[in-house]
């Protein structure tokens, strides 16, 4: 099932990258194949993480899906974790990891897999699958750019 991994050297704050991923409302704004985004709920865990549940709606050619997703929240530790609610999906899950480097900037460690229901779909996603990923995290970088500027 598809599955990518990805490392990057941003010149960005892991506290600014660990913001920009976790603004989910904001994704449409930016995000390839993002029609819409909706926030179910946001609430506090006492271990100090907070979970939003949230709807996307990814629009490629033909296709249009609506998914809930959990988004586990973890600012101490700079991370966000993601996994599949209700959906296209047989399942899904991601993760963003931000460390703040000596020098300045950050690394950021990105990783998804998932799989569709639809074999039609997962068909389609199969042949774009590596250059779509990489066009998001892009696309997050061209954003950091957008709000941050060039340091």
């Amino acid at each position: 099932m598809p599955r990518h991994e990805e490392d990057r050297i941003m010149p960005y704050s892991a506290q600014q990258m660990y913001d920009l991923v976790a603004d989910v409302a904001r994704y449409p704004e930016f995000l390839p194949w993002n029609a819409a985004a909706r926030i179910r709920s946001i609430r506090p865990r006492e271990d100090g993480a907070r979970i939003m549940e949230a709807d996307l709606v990814i629009s490629f050619k033909v296709f249009r899906e609506r998914f809930g997703s959990r988004v586990t929240l973890w600012p101490e530790k700079k991370l966000i974790e993601t996994e599949y609610l209700d959906g296209p999906f047989r399942y899904l899950k991601s993760a963003w990891q931000f460390t703040d480097r000596p020098g300045g900037g950050c690394d950021v460690a990105f990783f998804v897999d998932f799989e569709f229901r639809n074999l039609m779909m997962q068909k389609v996603i199969g042949v774009v699958f590596d250059e779509a990923m990489r066009r998001i995290v892009r696309a997050f970088e061209t954003r950091a750019e957008q709000l941050y500027g060039r340091p």
